[in-house]
């Protein structure tokens, strides 16, 4: 029972050293060598395009114990590497194997490495061309054990290569940079994205938060992520543009701070963005940060949507970043 407690005990400080170093603290005693070592620096990348970075100590950003979880966490170049990587690493395997017991494999050239390598190659994949062949009980055997290998490798990367490809996407345009304009008399924090699709999402919903420094009664500083109310929080349907507004009244989290105060807290946005496809059948989801350089004060959105001669709506998402001077903050 004495072992069970100081096992915990252990635990939750390493828990409240971690949770210290998130909040930006300093903590309390260095971290000695006979401790958790396996959580080495790691970057998360947070939005489609990595637009904000958290740096994380304490966990591994590759744990090869959920493998699964890492291959379709790549990106397809690491992916592809991967694969290419993997697949030499076992022919080299194999080719060893057949190069320490010479004459295993029938019309292999005496101590030529290519032949055993390319015969891996060929046994892996369960081709067999008919010149190279096993010739003794050794090289039936770590053929056998290579095409059972082969066909397992094959499995896995199929699989991982459709779960990749299938993986439903949301393709949502986002507006460069967020507006304070000026809307039914009131400042309004306005976010404009778009459906980049030809087809519709139903169901669409957004939430929306900013990051700021905060103090504690007890005098400690630490980052807190307040939500920010929206006048349209979902829609039924998202065909072309959505322009999500958030006004700032006494309520409101960004009530009386002005361009420098943002910077000096170094406010960050965050919106998330969920809806569903219809022609996919399933839900997508997207994630876009904007940091306080990237909201403008006294500028509003210019038209994006139009209508033709015919009567049809025209959504030009090329105007989806385009601003323009609030004539009505200036008066």
């Amino acid at each position: 029972m004495s072992g069970e407690i100081v096992r915990l005990s252990r635990r939750a400080a390493m828990l409240h050293r971690i949770s210290e170093r998130l909040r930006g603290l300093r903590p309390s005693a260095p971290m000695r060598s006979g401790q958790d070592r396996r959580g080495e620096r790691g970057a998360m990348r947070i939005g489609s395009f990595g637009e904000s970075v958290v740096i994380k100590r304490g966990v591994s950003k590759y744990d090869l114990r959920d493998p699964y979880h890492v291959a379709i966490d790549l990106s397809w170049k690491e992916f592809g590497l991967l694969f290419i990587g993997a697949e030499i690493a076992i022919n080299l395997v194999f080719a060893f194997l057949y190069m320490i017991n010479p004459g295993c494999i029938a019309n292999a050239r005496p101590g030529a490495f290519s032949d055993a390598f390319f015969f891996s190659i060929e046994t892996l994949a369960t081709v067999g061309y008919g010149f190279m062949a096993p010739a003794t009980f050794y090289g039936h055997a770590v053929s056998a054990i290579e095409i059972v290998t082969g066909m397992a490798f094959t499995a896995i990367m199929t699989g991982l290569l459709f779960v990749r490809f299938s993986r439903p996407r949301a393709k949502i345009i986002f507006a460069d940079r967020a507006v304070i304009a000026t809307h039914n008399g009131a400042p309004t924090l306005m976010l404009r994205i778009a459906n980049g699709r030809f087809t519709l999402l139903t169901g669409a919903s957004a939430q929306l938060g900013v990051l700021l420094h905060e103090t504690s009664a007890e005098g400690q500083s630490f980052r807190r992520l307040n939500y920010l109310t929206l006048l349209t929080p979902s829609i039924a349907l998202f065909p072309l543009t959505w322009t999500l507004m958030h006004v700032i009244d006494s309520s409101s989290p960004l009530h009386g701070r002005d361009a420098q105060d943002l910077a000096k807290n170094d406010a960050q946005l965050f919106l998330t963005l969920e809806a569903r496809d219809a022609a996919l059948g399933a839900s997508v989801h997207d994630v876009r940060t904007y940091g306080h350089a990237d909201l403008l004060f006294g500028m509003r959105y210019a038209d994006a949507v139009s209508v033709d001669e015919k009567g049809r709506t025209i959504a030009d998402l090329s105007r989806l970043s385009l601003v323009e001077p609030d004539l009505a903050a200036q008066v």
